[in-house]
């Protein structure tokens, strides 16, 4: 299917998901099945519920009762409310099994919360920012530098995962070569089995404990040289972090893995598609470099490459005039909050001049709002700047393939073409 034929395809699909959305029960609607978000027709059901129930109990989806927060001052309201919204035990939606038997700082509240974050806040901090610029532009430029111009590739692979995992083997000081293993760990552990990335739950178990152990000998290691810059290092010196259980340690590597892979590397593919999708706003940021730091905010609206954040009622607790009981798990949408036309006009359409495209809840607010969101924006930003300078188009030549997930908003094939 080539890209004009997917477009015709996919408004014919966004056209029968509207008549759904709009005609079916509240109750039957299940914005957690990932079928809609790999259909990428979601939009519609998001609508309904913020004209109708922004504040709504699913009882009966797929992955068991629950309830949606889906307009973007609710949304707001419960990510800043941490003394009623509960990070623990989990931002996820699994109670129990592998993906909580590794606690993480996100899945943890203050005190604890912000002491293990402080940790390794200073990987992101500007000073050791504006010490890797030169860095990440070398190898932007290097990726870029290795592209075939007029031939079709996968995007996907060449740039967004090789741009983000060398990025990622640079914050953790990862052997470079092996460089790989830790998006293979990204894509397992966010994965779910539709996904075909594992069959079992010890098989996925099995690939997490490979990564805590090859990432224990590496902090074992740093752990004998002070000084070092990097995260193991930093994970390994602190007094709050150096003697975590297996199961912290391994949380918080998924943690930071996820963190700086899944955000940074799906905006990548994501912002390509759209600047396909609405060509003029290519056309604005290709004569006018500047507008590219606003570009980078509006694409991670535009994407919002993580669908929701998790949150667990301490105490029965009202927003948007209904009452949430306690003990419930709440689901903040933020793919929904950065679609809401009370906030963003017209907000299905990449505007690189969105006037408050840095509003978007991408990154999310309050004490848990990301770490590492300059650490993307600077690679979007620098990524931006080099392709502008080498290219005239950067054309989608087929359809996109979307991975199976109703957290992760990713991709797993976008076939380009490069024009200089």
């Amino acid at each position: 299917m080539n890209w004009q034929e997917y477009e015709l395809e996919q408004a014919r699909l966004l056209a029968d998901a509207q008549a759904h959305a709009a005609s079916m029960p509240l109750e039957d609607i299940d914005v957690a099945h990932w079928d809609i978000m790999r259909n990428d027709t979601i939009w519609p059901y998001f609508q309904r519920l913020r004209n109708d129930a922004p504040v709504y109990h699913h009882k009966k989806s797929i992955v068991g009762p629950f309830w949606s927060v889906t307009d973007y001052e609710s949304i707001k309201a419960v990510d800043t409310n941490a003394a009623q919204f509960s990070s623990e035990p989990t931002i996820g939606l699994n109670d129990v099994g592998p993906d909580n038997s590794a606690s993480s700082f996100i899945s943890m509240d203050d005190p604890q919360h912000a002491v293990q974050r402080k940790a390794v806040a200073p990987v992101a901090g500007p000073r050791n920012l504006a010490a890797l610029e030169p860095l990440i532009r070398e190898r932007v430029i290097n990726i870029l530098d290795s592209l075939p111009i007029g031939e079709t590739f996968n995007w996907v692979d060449k740039v967004s995962i090789e741009l983000t995992t060398q990025m990622l083997a640079t914050l953790f000081d990862f052997p470079f070569e092996d460089r790989h293993m830790l998006t293979r760990w990204s894509d397992v552990a966010t994965s779910p089995r539709k996904a075909g990335l594992w069959n079992t739950l010890e098989e996925r178990q099995a690939e997490l404990n490979d990564c805590l152990q090859y990432m224990t000998r590496l902090r074992n290691e740093r752990a004998e040289t002070p000084g070092g810059h990097d995260l193991l290092s930093m994970l390994a010196h602190n007094e709050a972090t150096r003697d975590m259980s297996a199961g912290q340690f391994l949380g918080n590597l998924l943690l930071l893995i996820i963190g700086g892979n899944d955000t940074t590397r799906n905006s990548i593919s994501g912002g390509v598609l759209a600047m396909n999708r609405f060509p003029e706003e290519f056309e604005k940021v290709k004569a006018d470099p500047a507008k590219i730091p606003n570009a980078v905010a509006e694409i991670i609206r535009w994407q919002t490459p993580l669908a929701f954040m998790r949150r667990t009622t301490t105490t029965d607790v009202e927003v948007a005039g209904t009452v949430i009981p306690k003990g419930e798990r709440v689901l903040m949408w933020y793919a929904s909050g950065n679609r809401d036309e009370t906030v963003f006009e017209d907000a299905d359409k990449l505007s690189v001049d969105r006037p408050n495209a840095r509003a978007h809840l991408a990154f999310g607010f309050g004490v848990h709002r990301c770490m590492g969101n300059r650490v993307a924006e600077l690679q979007l930003r620098l990524l931006w700047e080099e392709m502008l300078q080498r290219y005239s188009r950067i054309e989608v030549v087929g359809a996109p393939k979307r991975a199976i997930s109703n957290f992760v908003r990713g991709y797993t094939e976008l076939p380009v073409r490069l024009h200089s």
